[in-house]
């Protein structure tokens, strides 16, 4: 019986060693080739209109060790638990809502900031603000004013 545990515990201990540079592969926690996520989304070179509010994660090129990785559900949930922290707005004119593309600038006076309250929820990634524009939540580089990511009506 003694020497039925010592084998047990050897077999666990090489498996356990064996398996841990196998979860250390995979950086990009399961997503696979990030490129493939553009052809997903209808996007060529990470650029073009973003609709991430029907699709899941996606990516927009860069480095993907850096660069956030939205969970668009998690964000939907997030914003319908606290509705006293943010306004409805009337969707945004078709010409303008085209305009907010993912990889373009913000066009000045379009987007108006959160409440701080709704801001503490919602995930924060650095570099990086959200912004209210109509119905849509977009995610915008604070050094540049790139949109990194459009949320289409989320906040109607």
């Amino acid at each position: 019986m003694p020497k039925t545990r010592s084998v047990i515990a050897v077999l666990t201990s090489v498996a356990l060693l064996a398996g841990s540079p196998a979860l250390l592969a995979d950086p990009s926690n399961g997503k696979g080739n990030p490129h493939a996520n553009q052809a997903q989304h209808g996007n060529s070179g990470g650029k073009g209109k973003a609709d991430a509010g029907s699709s899941g994660q996606s990516y927009s090129g860069g480095n993907r060790y850096h660069d956030p990785q939205i969970d668009i559900g998690g964000i939907r949930s997030i914003l319908g638990d606290n509705r006293n922290y943010w306004s409805p707005a009337s969707p945004l004119p078709p010409g303008i809502q085209k305009n907010l593309a993912r990889g373009k600038p913000l066009p000045p006076g379009i987007a108006k900031k959160l409440d701080g309250r709704l801001l503490g929820r919602l995930p924060h990634y650095e570099g990086y603000d959200w912004m209210q524009a109509g119905t849509d939540l977009i995610l915008v580089t604070v050094a540049t004013g790139i949109i990194y990511e459009v949320l289409h009506d989320v906040l109607d």
